[in-house]
Formats: structure tokens, sequence, C-alpha cells
């Protein structure tokens, strides 16, 4: 779908909330912090703003955001987990602001982490840049799952296929899906106008999932860490233009 600008509009004040949350959230990622005070913070930001979560009641997910740390790949439940020193955690935050949506997430390291968590982090965010480079008109879509599986491939890193990005509007999860690798077919042609969530997600160790009992929360086969980077993004005639970040 082509969103007009007054649309735009709306979904760009959305995506200032969802940075905005990201930001406040990194200030507290720290050792003998909650995942579930995290949740509060980000709680705090949308209450400011005038907001809604797009994540709480969705499906029945209990929460505002999703707090998923080390072998977490994704739809990690805020509880009383604390952080420790050395752990990394990806948060994921969402916003409605009247009726159109934001969804970006981070993975942050907690205190000091090992080279080998910093370089998943570091890689993970470049195979993002990689993605969102490819959202320009006339292009593929799915040429920015080709170029973020050639990113985490060349790092020698699992690339998560059960789990992609979307398009975004007035719903959270619009069609089309973005996957994160190349699926054996271009997809549609990009035009001004489209936007679209772009999320990689690596795993240190192979590209295997698994969801626990909870329903919700996705942990890698093989018990390696997990890093997720996502924003929400515009096609225009002159580039790609991110609304998950702060002005």
């Amino acid at each position: 779908m082509i969103r007009r600008n007054d649309e735009l509009a709306k979904m760009r004040k959305a995506g200032r909330v969802v940075a905005e949350m990201l930001l406040e959230v990194s200030k507290h990622v720290k050792p003998g912090v909650t995942t579930a005070q995290l949740d509060r913070v980000a709680r705090d930001v949308l209450g400011r703003r005038g907001a809604r979560s797009n994540f709480l009641g969705y499906h029945g997910y209990p929460a505002t955001i999703c707090t998923s740390p080390n072998d977490v790949i994704v739809h990690g439940i805020p509880s009383d987990i604390v952080l420790v020193e050395g752990d990394i955690i990806s948060v994921d935050c969402g916003a409605i602001v009247e009726g159109y949506h934001g969804d970006a997430a981070r993975t942050f390291p907690v205190g000091e982490v090992s080279t080998e968590a910093k370089r998943l982090i570091e890689v993970t965010q470049e195979a993002l840049r990689a993605g969102m480079s490819q959202l320009v008109p006339r292009k593929h879509l799915n040429e920015t799952g080709r170029a973020i599986e050639r990113v985490g491939r060349r790092a020698g890193y699992g690339v998560v296929r059960e789990y992609v990005g979307h398009a975004i509007g007035t719903a959270m999860h619009e069609e089309p899906q973005v996957p994160n690798y190349w699926p054996g077919k271009p997809g549609i042609k990009l035009a001004p106008g489209m936007v679209f969530a772009i999320e990689p997600m690596f795993n240190a160790g192979d590209a295997g999932t698994v969801r626990l009992d909870d329903g919700w929360t996705v942990v890698t086969s093989d018990g390696s860490i997990s890093a997720h980077f996502e924003d929400t993004i515009v096609v225009t005639d002159h580039g790609p233009e991110v609304f998950t970040i702060m002005d």
C-alpha cells in the first residue's frame, strides 16, 4: 500500500514515540534491573506521549514491549528476570498514534560484554543498514533479504527464517512480509510511500528456533546468543527515510 502524505505524517509521530521508548529503555539497561522494570519505562513514555502500545493485548500478548535476553531471539515477555553483567538483551517496542503504527528493536549490551557479543550486535545492526539501503523506488522488495542474508552469512551467523519483517501502517503487521533472506523470487517493485519494518535476527550459532510453552518466547535451538534490530522505514524518491529515530 502506498501511503498518503497525511498518513506518513502520523507514522512519523508514531516512529518518534518508538524511538523515545528505546532511548529511555536503553538508559535503564544495566546489571540488577529486571525486564519488568524496562517494560514500565516504556509504558511511561507511551503515557506521556498519549500513544498506545501495539504489543499489549496483540493476540493476547501480556506486556508493553518484548524483552529478549541472550538466547531469546524474539517475543520474550518482561518478568522478574534480573539482568547481569555480560548479558545482551533485545528490546522490541511499538506505538500507535492516531491509528498508525511504528515498530523498532535494538539489542543492547548489559555492562561489559564479550567480544563475541559485541560482534554479533554490530553485524546485526550492519545487516539492518544493508537491507534498508535496498528500499529505493523500482528495486524489488526481496533485495532487502538478499542484502541482510549476505551480511549474516559472511559473518558465519545463523540467519533466522521463521520470523520476518513486514509492511506496516494502520496495522502493525501488514502484507507483504519481508524475509531476512533471499526467498527465491524478487517480490513486489518498490514505489514511494510504501512503508516497511525491516528486522534482521542473527544467531551466533545455527539458525534453528524453538518456541517455549508460554506460546511467545522464541529461543535459539542450540543455546547460542541472538541479536535483533528493526526500524520502520518509508520508500522515498530520495532514498529510505527511517521513522523510528529521534530527530
